[in-house]
């Protein structure tokens, strides 16, 4: 495989691996299945909705749903996507 480009970050995790820095893990299976643990608790908190009340202008929301419409999904799923990247720091002002 080496006429394969890679992209820089792929090109930093080849270089990590030549150079030894990843190692094998003891316990490959108990790992993996903690790691399925963690996910399953993950998922099961971000399923967990709540139903909330809000007051925005008509205007606003009438964008809003615009743009869901243009994206496919619902307005109300958009809405909680963009709380949600806010609330985790990756939607700033």
């Amino acid at each position: 495989m080496k006429n394969v480009k890679l992209d820089t970050y792929e090109q930093e995790i080849e270089d990590a691996l030549g150079r030894g820095e990843f190692r094998s893990v003891k316990n490959l299976k108990q790992e993996i299945e903690r790691h399925r643990k963690i996910a399953r608790y993950t998922l099961k908190l971000l399923k967990k909705n709540k139903s909330i009340s809000i007051r925005v202008p008509e205007q606003t929301l009438n964008t809003i749903k615009a743009k869901a419409a243009k994206e496919g999904l619902p307005y109300q799923t958009l809405i909680g996507s963009i709380l949600h990247k806010y609330a985790s720091g990756q939607l700033t002002r």
